[in-house]
């Protein structure tokens, strides 16, 4: 009866270790890129509150394996240009799509 117990105890170990890595969403390759790409997303969504020239309120952010995208309405094309620079200044930043529409 102990070598039955041990052998499942043993089994069940290698399949919840085998299936953790399976936890990706939206694409992903790994949990690390989800959680790397949700540290991005929060820094620039900080820099954009703690910029003036930046209304925050006003553009989405989302992080796709290190590719931020912008998304919302600018009151001119400053801010939409400022929004891009802050964005691609975010430590981890490998690309931008800044798809902010300025308001007329």
């Amino acid at each position: 009866m102990n070598i039955r117990t041990t052998l499942a105890a043993t089994i069940t170990a290698v399949a919840l270790l085998t299936t953790a890595g399976c936890a990706v969403t939206r694409g992903q390759e790994t949990v690390g890129a989800y959680v790397d790409d949700t540290a991005i997303t929060t820094a620039v969504k900080a820099r954009f509150v703690e910029h003036k020239d930046v209304d925050a309120a006003s553009i989405t952010v989302e992080t796709l394996n290190g590719t931020v995208m912008l998304a919302g309405f600018a009151k001119n094309a400053t801010e939409k240009e400022t929004a891009g620079r802050i964005a691609q200044g975010v430590k981890g930043v490998k690309a931008v799509k800044n798809e902010i529409a300025v308001r007329s």
